[in-house]
């Protein structure tokens, strides 16, 4: 048991100085005062630092990304303090442009290992091509089976590294994605990887517009990578909003024209658009390249969990309210996700917690119950990490 006296809960909505006991892997008690109980339990005074829920990172790429530039350019996995580090208790993790020397076998294998280690972690089926890759041989196969697979992702659309998916093609994959998810009472949903090329949203549009799949289901991601894909995001935020669209912003640094994940959350607010529709990713473990106009790579860099803090910061000092920045990477991902145990601080709720400094730095994470970083050092580690 532990006991966290003196906090600043955000739930991510403020509460005001509170107390929260943590048993069984559990939040049991969330209260303005509460006394210890009898039995052992480890009292911690925060003495008025901000508590949080554990951040759900719905974009991570566990075994790595990468790979565009040939073999040595593939980026190794990714190990558990990179997450824990950055207070992220749940992970969702997926292929990319490597399907084929990366499988989803390997995938599920990475998750299950993460699990173990103490965080909570899902993962996608697909990749960028089509046909999905599989592991039972369909998408509706893998989420109806498979109970750590939740959804499909990431498909890539107007990019030169997708397949180039026809409109029935990326309906049919979100109809298979929609029914498993109503099988299973899992997320269910096509998580989409924008590209920079001119087409941007247009099928995903028209498929909001003319089939009877709801809204929720498609999730495009990368949609703050250039100013003319945003615009059109928040657009398309604007129209389908109400019926349940989400739109992921990474946290991603400003690059030209692109807003960076801070910036694109402050444009979302301001624009007074429904901010409880927008969620936040980081890409961890992800490749970030630089292409040239043949589609040759000419840098890269990798993404890593620790920037979603650095989108919070800006975001926050773009005058939005921390509690709307913080829910775009808690309780908004967990709702979309259908993961009501996660995201929140309350009573019920997984007790997957993080302190965060006046500035906005993780000093300290509880995952499900259990420490794992102390005055910012991870104390629990992957058996592979130095």
């Amino acid at each position: 048991m532990i006991l966290l006296r003196n906090a600043d809960v955000f739930a991510p909505e403020p509460l005001g100085r509170s107390d929260v006991l943590v048993a069984g892997g559990q939040i049991v008690a969330v209260a303005p005062r509460i006394e210890p109980p009898s039995w052992p339990v480890e009292v911690i005074d925060l003495h008025g630092a901000r508590l949080v829920p554990g951040l759900v990172d719905a974009h991570t790429h566990l075994t790595g990304g990468g790979g565009e530039g040939g073999p040595h350019t593939k980026v190794p996995p990714v190990g558990l303090t990179a997450f824990t580090r950055a207070g992220v208790t749940t992970v969702v993790g997926l292929l990319g442009t490597d399907c084929r020397t990366r499988t989803i076998a390997e995938l599920l294998a990475a998750a299950r290992a993460l699990d173990v280690l103490g965080l909570t972690a899902y993962c996608y089926t697909g990749g960028y091509e089509v046909p999905s890759v599989t592991l039972t041989g369909s998408v509706r196969g893998d989420l109806v089976h498979v109970d750590r697979i939740v959804a499909v992702g990431e498909l890539a659309l107007s990019d030169h590294r997708s397949s180039q998916p026809t409109y029935d093609e990326l309906v049919r994959i979100a109809s298979d994605a929609h029914v498993a998810g109503l099988l299973t009472g899992k997320a269910g949903l096509l998580h989409l990887h924008l590209g920079d090329g001119v087409r941007g949203l247009e099928m995903v549009r028209r498929a909001l517009t003319d089939t009877e799949i709801p809204a929720r289901v498609f999730h495009a991601t990368h949609t703050n990578r250039n100013r003319r894909l945003w615009e059109e995001a928040m657009a398309l935020g604007a129209d389908f909003g109400a019926r349940g669209l989400h739109v992921d912003v990474s946290a991603f640094d400003a690059e030209d024209d692109a807003p960076s994940g801070g910036q694109a959350i402050a444009e979302w607010v301001a624009a007074g658009l429904d901010p409880a529709r927008l969620t936040l990713s980081s890409d961890g473990g992800g490749c970030l390249p630089t292409f040239d106009r043949d589609g040759v790579l000419l840098a890269m860099d990798v993404g890593a969990s620790e920037a979603l803090w650095t989108a919070l910061r800006e975001a926050v000092s773009l005058s939005v309210p921390f509690e709307l920045a913080l829910a775009t990477v808690t309780a908004n991902v967990a709702r979309l996700f259908r993961l009501p145990a996660k995201g929140r601080v309350a009573v019920g709720a997984h007790a997957d917690l993080a302190v965060v400094s006046a500035d906005l730095r993780v000093t300290d994470v509880i995952a499900g119950g259990r420490w794992m970083v102390r005055g910012g050092v991870p104390i629990v580690k992957g058996p592979f990490e130095t």
